[in-house]
């Protein structure tokens, strides 16, 4: 925005503290039934979403840009600005114009990035959306994925070789920095991350636990074997953070984070990784390892697939527990045919209960939901059946079966 006009109008006076607030991001004004843009982000949003820019004089000597479009249209503009790479704020309106005095109040409900959204449009089914930070001192890094549409944390400390290595297995949709440390890192990950600089107070370990231990309820990280990662901390502490900024805060279903051991895995490097074409082809038309070989019914078992194609097992005592989960399958023909279908009934669980979690969850879904429990049940009791290695698999699901009841009593 220009240097605010004495003759601006009311409006747009609250439209440049919106504005100043979310300078990195494109601000979409909701102005009665419409979500209005202004200036660059109103060149910016009619080249992308190929909608009319006109410009106006609203209240200052000078013309402004405008473009906007009906707010009923949120869902299917908002997901093309963030798959182009945008930060977008959503600033609605606060009250009823017709209860308003004088102008309507406005705040900004939420902050749609890259690598924070659970829309539909935006987010890949057979794939984790990951957000991570990165953060480093002298030759060790501290690093932190999260997919808020399922809840899964995970964090690592290691040397640069091997944090890299992470990244290009994880792929993040958006990566968090300190300021000033793309100078640094700048060569490794130009131009491959939509990345995201934050003040560097936000690395400090104060800030980091406080959020840490608030969010799992806990009075240390030693249950979660992160308690002397302190850099792996403070990359977690800050996607914490950067939620909260974006107001994604209702984490619910973040219940936990894990420790990434490179030891465990074999470290695949972007060269490898696209050489081999495990998840994307080199040429167009091909098929990539990944893509010959899923036939998962359900999105999970495509996400896992894909991690499990990225970090090999080294360990021979996980190789060989993996292997007799599949035996004991493939000796029960009968059973292995009827979870196929109790799978595919269940469906995408874990991006339904961050929805759940989240509060953005439909009443068709919460249906769905209550269908995914009760395949949940049915599939335990027949690994329980089967009897052997199988029903110690059963042995370990307990579904909520409380919830599935108070669904079905609550939604028709």
């Amino acid at each position: 925005m220009s240097k605010k006009s004495a003759g601006e109008t009311p409006l747009m006076q609250q439209y440049g503290r919106m504005k100043a607030s979310y300078p990195d991001a494109i601000l979409l004004f909701r102005v009665g039934d419409f979500y209005e843009t202004f200036g660059s982000d109103a060149v910016t949003t009619a080249r992308i979403l190929g909608i009319t820019l006109t410009r106006r004089n609203n209240g200052g000597s000078a013309m402004t840009e405008l473009a906007g479009f009906p707010h009923h249209a949120l869902d299917n503009y908002l997901p093309k600005l963030v798959r182009a790479g945008f930060r977008v704020a959503v600033c609605d309106q606060l009250e009823d114009p017709k209860q308003a005095r004088t102008i309507v109040d406005r705040g900004v409900t939420e902050v749609v990035t890259p690598g924070v959204s659970y829309s539909d449009q935006v987010v890949d089914h057979r794939n984790n959306h990951w957000l991570a930070a990165l953060c480093g001192v002298k030759d060790r890094y501290g690093l932190a994925f999260l997919d808020i549409t399922t809840g899964e944390f995970m964090v690592a400390e290691e040397d640069l070789a091997h944090v890299l290595k992470l990244i290009d297995g994880h792929a993040p949709k958006e990566l968090l920095l300190p300021k000033g440390a793309e100078a640094y890192l700048g060569s490794e990950l130009a131009g491959r991350f939509h990345i995201h600089q934050l003040d560097d107070w936000i690395f400090t370990m104060d800030i980091a636990r406080e959020r840490l231990l608030r969010q799992f309820g806990t009075n240390s990280l030693k249950g979660f074997g992160i308690e002397e990662l302190e850099l792996g901390q403070l990359a977690a502490g800050a996607i914490l953070h950067y939620l909260g900024e974006t107001r994604h805060d209702r984490l619910a279903h973040v219940r936990k984070v894990g420790r990434i051991r490179p030891d465990d895995h074999l470290g695949l490097d972007r060269a490898t990784i696209r050489n081999l074409e495990l998840v994307d082809p080199v040429n167009e038309g091909a098929q990539s390892l990944l893509q010959s070989v899923d036939r998962c019914v359900s999105p999970m078992g495509s996400r896992m697939l894909r991690r499990w194609l990225l970090y090999p097992l080294l360990d021979v005592a996980a190789i060989n527990e993996r292997l007799d989960k599949v035996e004991a399958l493939m000796e029960a023909p009968a059973v292995n045919e009827s979870l196929g279908g109790l799978v595919k009934r269940i469906g995408d669980m874990e991006r339904l209960a961050g929805k759940a979690a989240a509060g953005r969850v439909s009443p068709r879904e919460l249906v769905h939901l209550r269908e995914a429990l009760l395949a949940a049940e049915e599939i335990r009791d027949l690994l329980d059946s089967a009897g052997g290695a199988l029903a110690a698999m059963g042995g370990r699901l307990e579904p909520p079966m409380e919830l599935a009841r108070l669904i079905g009593d609550t939604i028709k």
